[in-house]
């Protein structure tokens, strides 16, 4: 059974940056997504990267959300500029391997 570890999250200043990291255990190496679920809203979609470094975005997501990989340190990670409040979420690491596997999650939080 793979697991998948986020970790990065934090309490940022509006306009902040920060910088998400996501690691699956084993050899193997996946497609990965990164998701994000605000208090009393569903869980949306942010941005998936493949193998190859082929990156895709959520509705409203590109600008900035940056997602990138290094297949050598096997981690994948979410940049967030420009934070806002409205980026206040858990953020979840998924690897695309059947079903799917996520995370546990991560705690995002953008405040004064």
């Amino acid at each position: 059974q793979v697991q998948v570890v986020e970790s990065g999250g934090g309490l940022v200043q509006p306009g902040g940056s920060l910088r998400l990291s996501c690691t699956a255990s084993g050899s193997s190496l996946y497609a990965m997504t990164w998701y994000r679920q605000a208090p009393e809203k569903e869980r949306e979609f942010v941005a998936g990267i493949t193998i190859g470094g082929i990156a895709n975005y959520g509705k409203s997501m590109e600008g900035r959300f940056t997602i990138s990989r290094d297949n050598a340190k096997r981690m994948v990670y979410l940049q967030i500029d420009n934070l806002r409040p409205s980026d206040t979420a858990v953020y979840y690491c998924k690897v695309l391997t059947g079903s799917g596997v996520w995370g546990q999650g991560t705690q995002v939080t953008v405040s004064a």
